[in-house]
């Protein structure tokens, strides 16, 4: 079986307009250039050139990248990262063919390239592996414990160049199964002489209402006759939001956590504790048999009828600083030997409060109080099996607040030594370290309760993605609300969760190459290289999360809460929702409480409510995000680069091979003992072979070819040794450190078609065998191949090669990814007048991928569909002006819908976000060589992240928005 995932806005009817304005403007531009010289000259244009300086030089110096590199690459250098209207550098690469992002909080967080998501590329800062990390929303994956790269961390201001690797060649180092992405900050020599630069903004966000700075500045210059040099550069900028809309947690099946109580006589009774043929639970009495209640009962319990778990609205409340600074010292030793120190700093500080007004009774059991309580009055399926339309009595509804502090700091140190030995051989050596710090010091969750209403409904008929909830009660009044300290039986009470967590991630490189230049056409590389790489993870809960103190005497609900209101603006709901309500205070709980003391101040009670003290490895929810990994790379290739002539055409690439070995040991804690600590140990080794060519068929047509053998390391939470082990029932539940890595062979072909000067009209297509993957399945084999201690199994006299039941993730066969890439863009100068200042730039991407996904850890069958962060179709589309005064650029960038979670949770088949697309625009008006106002506009279209479970039902699981961004400011040259 095989699904296909694609928009429901296809991107066709754009894309052939698109093209055809492409080639209806290339016919127009080739007949402008009718002259000998364009078919001889290099570039395919005139040799007569003019100055070009602004963003179509950057264009320019990106393209000549692109045409010269034995690789296939994609490039965006100085004023094109500065001067789009980009938050980070996330929105900066999704301009890149193949290249998509995903958001958290309405900005880029990490990107997907060529349908590969984050743990499958790899970054480079400067030169060396860097990993940075932090906190998002839990529907935006919440804090980052894997090796994929949040790009939020930086501003896009502190670098020049980013270029994306999509071919690997055996220098390049290992660990990407889709794109090699290296970032580079500025140097002084890449200026030669003084310059300085500022920039200031002023953002406003439509939404929130709020103003907030922007600025950003660089000054490099050199000195003793260029052999010294110096650079710097500084941003900052503040960030106000909210993010408003409705999210349901999933949907589950009517039938699940004991199904909805069944009206008097109607079979199922209730399956709750105190349930008889009256009553549903201890005092409350099952509906009467009457045609209404049987007919909505029935109607609701309906085999392959689905619900919202959690139907809430929320406001997020996101302030956020980000401060980066980035230096670099080069020293001209000699005329052939420079040596460049690279520094760089970035901190990330947010705060985030959450405040959901929601109903709990849908997820919840019998114990808890939950579903088997709650009658059904009314009800409405629609076609999919979405209970659309429901009136309920017996519901628990919450008013929920969340407070996140979060904060990430970056640092890097470089040095690179270049140095020419001879003639013929030169030496180049690069060693520092990176450390990415994530702390989330403050994540605290505390609610307010009503137990047991009756006339609550949701209506989803009008809008599948923004429902009317009736609440049959003031949700603004104190008096209406329950601080349920002592919750009676089969029922849950209010909740003080507090969690604070963190994670680090830390590199130190070193490399050494040497290059030989046999002649003119043909040279010789090869280098060692040595990486350790070390992650180390935390978190703290309390014990009993559901138990809170009571209210003093004399202290009420009023004290411990407030309101807010202005709730919707732009979301589009229908009448009679709520547009603010009552939410808990939790600067007032916690200074009531003293929640944040880690104790218990009252001794001899604990496990009360009073009990706040905080555990990591005891406490068993969270035990599993203690662990920690270290990984030890070392390894050298060897490789020949040519440059020369084939049957009388230019022919240019590299041919080689690259060694890899790795040394992992994963620390985790299992659930003996209150927790203890196992470190397993594992060692693999790859040999990856790669060949690259360049082949310029004409003198503006080049042709390449791509192959290699490509890996990637498991993602970190796969490789926590910590779990549960049973020896009695003879059940492993882990992580498993003994995986082998992602592996693949990769081809590439491409035709790039210069056509006209500065232009290109291009064409790719790629194709990834993947050989191994990685899913959580339960396979039996003996005890001592886990990794595990041997020492576990000695207190009850097992043998080590015991059969163990284990569910832990492992490698399973993968299966083919391919697509293709069609790029243009084209300077219009071949217009007359003003015209001549218009460009455009578009691409195109399609993928497909087949991996077989088993359907549950113990289940034999499997489904086939797209690797998750896989778009199908993707593209972007610029659309530039620019003469010397003035420029102004809009640009849009469509990505399709795609999956997050396969196979999805709560019988879902899948879980994925629907199709977007994000237009930004810039505008600058230079009021003299120096000085430039620019006004930006970013997410034009106030775009909705749309998160959906179920591929057939399409049911919302996630819908906000955050507003449109716009920036008014002045930049100045020195």
């Amino acid at each position: 079986m095989h699904r296909q995932y694609g928009s429901k806005k296809t991107p066709v009817t754009m894309l052939a307009a698109s093209i055809a304005l492409a080639l209806q403007l290339t016919a127009l531009s080739a007949a402008a250039q009718q002259t000998p010289a364009a078919e001889d000259a290099p570039d395919g244009g005139d040799l007569d050139k003019i100055e070009v300086v602004g963003f179509r030089a950057s264009l320019i110096k990106a393209l000549d990248e692109k045409r010269e590199s034995a690789e296939q690459i994609d490039a965006i250098v100085a004023e094109d990262i500065g001067k789009f209207p980009d938050q980070n550098l996330a929105e900066s690469l999704q301009r890149i063919p193949g290249v998509s992002i995903d958001r958290d909080a309405g900005e880029g967080r990490s990107i997907t390239v060529r349908g590969l998501g984050p743990d499958f590329t790899r970054v480079r800062l400067n030169g060396m592996e860097a990993l940075s990390t932090t906190g998002g929303t839990d529907s935006s994956g919440g804090a980052n414990r894997g090796r994929g790269f949040d790009f939020n961390v930086f501003a896009s201001e502190l670098f020049n160049n980013l270029t994306v690797r999509k071919t690997q060649s055996a220098e390049v180092d290992e660990g990407s199964l889709g794109a090699t992405v290296d970032l580079r900050t500025g140097r002084p020599f890449d200026y030669r002489k003084f310059t300085a630069t500022v920039n200031g903004q002023m953002s406003y966000n439509d939404l929130s209402g709020e103003w907030d700075p922007r600025i950003s500045g660089l000054i490099s210059n050199t000195w003793a006759d260029g052999r010294i040099g110096a650079a710097m550069s500084v941003s900052y900028s503040e960030r106000s939001l909210l993010e408003e809309g409705f999210s349901a947690v999933r949907w589950e099946p009517s039938s699940a956590s004991g199904g909805f109580c069944s009206p008097v006589g109607v079979t199922p009774a209730s399956t709750a504790p105190g349930a008889s043929a009256a009553n549903c639970a201890t005092g409350i009495p099952r509906p009467g048999n009457t045609a209404a209640n049987v007919s909505a009962y029935n109607t609701a319990m309906a085999a392959g009828v689905f619900h919202p778990r959690l139907p809430r609205y929320g406001r997020l409340t996101h302030e956020q600083t980000r401060t980066g600074v980035t230096g670099s010292l080069q020293f001209r030793i000699t005329d052939d030997t420079t040596l460049s120190v690279d520094a760089l700093y970035s901190k990330l500080d947010a705060t985030r409060q959450e405040d959901f007004l929601e109903t709990i009774s849908f997820s919840r059991t019998a114990a808890q109080g939950g579903k088997p309580q709650t009658e059904v009055v009314a009800a409405e399926v629609d076609a999919n099996g979405n209970l659309v339309y429901g009136v309920f009595n017996n519901v628990d509804v919450r008013s929920e607040s969340r407070f996140d502090e979060l904060e990430t700091t970056f640092t890097q140190l470089g040095f690179d030594l270049q140095t020419r030995l001879t003639d013929r051989l030169s030496f180049n050596a690069q060693a520092g370290m990176s450390k990415s710090e994530f702390r989330n010091p403050v994540q605290t969750t505390v609610t307010l309760d009503i137990q047991n209403i009756d006339g609550y409904s949701w209506d989803f008929r009008g809008n599948d993605r923004v429902p009317r909830i009736t609440y049959p009660f003031d949700v603004n009044s104190p008096t209406a609300w329950q601080w349920i300290s002592s919750p009676a039986a089969n029922s849950t009470g209010s909740e003080i969760r507090i969690r604070p967590l963190g994670a680090d991630n830390e590199f130190e490189n070193a490399r050494f190459n040497l290059i030989f230049d046999l002649n003119e056409s043909i040279s010789f590389k090869g280098g060692l290289v040595w990486k350790e790489y070390g992650f180390e993870t935390f978190e703290f809960r309390r014990t009993n999360e559901t138990r809170v103190p009571g209210l003093p005497a004399g202290t009420t609900l009023a004290d411990i809460t407030r309101t807010f209101s202005g709730f919707g603006s732009g979301l589009g709901q229908p009448g009679g929702n709520a547009n603010g309500w009552l939410i808990p205070d939790l600067n007032a709980i916690a200074r009531l409480f003293n929640i944040y003391c880690n104790c218990d101040p009252t001794p001899g009670t604990s496990g009360d409510g009073d009990d706040f003290r905080l555990g990591g490895i005891t406490v068993g929810n969270a035990r599993g995000n203690n662990f920690a990994v270290s990984e030890t790379d070392q390894g050298g290739y060897l490789q020949m680069d040519f440059d020369t002539d084939f049957v009388g055409r230019r022919l240019r690439g590299n041919v080689g091979v690259r060694y890899a070995s790795t040394d992992v040991a994963a620390t985790g804690y299992l659930a003996t003992g209150g927790g203890s600590e196992v470190v397993v140990k594992n060692a693999y080794d790859d040999w990856l072979p790669s060949v690259n060519l360049a082949w310029d068929l004409r003198d503006n047509l080049v042709l390449r070819f791509g192959a290699a053998k490509v890996m990637a390391r498991p993602q970190l939470p796969s490789l926590n040794p910590g779990g549960t082990v049973n020896t009695t029932l003879r059940t492993i539940t882990t992580g498993n450190p003994m995986l082998e890595p992602f592996r693949a062979t990769t081809y590439d072909v491409s035709a790039e078609w210069y056509f006209a000067e500065n232009a290109l009209l291009g064409v790719a297509f790629f194709y990834k065998d993947i050989d191994t993957y990685i899913q959580t399945l339960r396979e039996t084999r003996p005890f001592n191949t886990t990794g595990l201690p041997l020492e576990l199994l000695t207190p009850v006299g097992l043998p080590a090669d015991t059969p163990f039941d284990i569910t832990s993730p492992v490698n399973t066969p993968g299966g083919p990814l391919r697509g293709f890439e069609i790029n243009y863009q084209q300077p219009f100068s071949f217009l007359p007048g003003a015209w001549s200042g218009l460009g455009l730039l578009l691409n195109y991407t399609h993928v497909e991928s087949e991996i077989e996904y088993a359907i549950s850890p113990t289940s034999s069958l499997f489904v086939t569909d797209n690797l998750v962060n896989l778009s199908p179709n993707a593209y972007n589309a610029t659309l530039y002006f620019e003469n010397k005064r003035f420029s102004a650029r809009v640009s849009g960038s469509y990505r399709d819908d795609y999956l997050q979670v396969v196979p999805g949770r709560n019988s879902n088949d899948v879980e994925g976000k629907r199709e977007t697309f994000n237009v930004d625009a810039s505008v600058t008006y230079n009021v003299n060589d120096k000085l430039a106002l620019t006004l930006e506009g970013i997410n034009l279209t106030d775009e909705f992240n749309d998160q959906f479970v179920d591929s057939d039902g399409d049911r919302a699981s996630v819908y906000h928005h955050t507003g449109r961004q716009f920036f008014l400011g002045a930049r100045y040259s020195f």
